[in-house]
């Protein structure tokens, strides 16, 4: 499986994104300065690709399949790209506050720790739907780690369209995900351009 190991803060730096949105807390005291600072029209369609899939921590093949499947389904592909991303199920895992990053999220589902509908799930990229339900493990529920999540994402702000029971460990999806609902500083009509090269 192929890992992305550049350094966290260094290619938020690159792509001038606050590393909260990945739910990193440090802040880097660097500025990126260059030398040459006018980008051209495909460069920023560049950064916005590499920023959603840094965001979202998809590689290059699977990002393209999910544009692919936003061109067949009816409505704006900008908005349907955002939407498939934002249901992969690692996705809802750091939204609901169980996992304290979208890598950790990613782990925690490897790991075969979460059930949806009460049947086990083990792919990041699985997508959830309208009233799925997510639970933890029965086996997992009273680690050590669950609790010091818990307590690190106590005051993260849960999307209106997740159901989050933090006693209980579950997650309810309500709804799917409108664009509006979705606060990534990512502007997917440069991706579209891009693509549609």
């Amino acid at each position: 499986m192929a890992v992305n190991r550049v350094p966290v803060l260094k290619r938020c730096r690159s792509l001038a994104l606050d590393p909260s949105y990945l739910g990193v807390e440090k802040k880097s005291n660097r500025n990126l300065t260059r030398a040459n600072k006018k980008i051209s029209e495909y460069g920023l369609q560049m950064r916005e690709k590499q920023k959603a899939k840094f965001i979202y921590g998809v590689l290059e093949k699977p990002f393209r399949n999910y544009y692919a499947k936003a061109k067949r389904m009816n409505g704006m592909v900008g908005d349907n790209l955002m939407i498939l991303l934002e249901r992969r199920i690692d996705n809802v895992i750091f939204r609901a506050g169980l996992a304290r990053t979208r890598k950790e999220a990613r782990q925690i589902v490897d790991h075969k720790q979460l059930l949806v509908n009460g049947k086990k799930v083990n792919i990041p990229s699985y997508q959830i739907k309208a009233g799925d339900v997510i639970t933890v493990k029965e086996t997992k529920k009273d680690s050590q780690r669950y609790k010091d999540i818990l307590e690190v994402t106590a005051g993260r702000i849960v999307p209106e369209w997740i159901d989050v029971d933090t006693e209980a460990l579950t997650v309810t999806i309500k709804s799917l995900p409108t664009r509006e609902m979705i606060d990534v500083p990512v502007n997917e009509m440069l991706i579209v351009e891009l693509y549609s090269k």
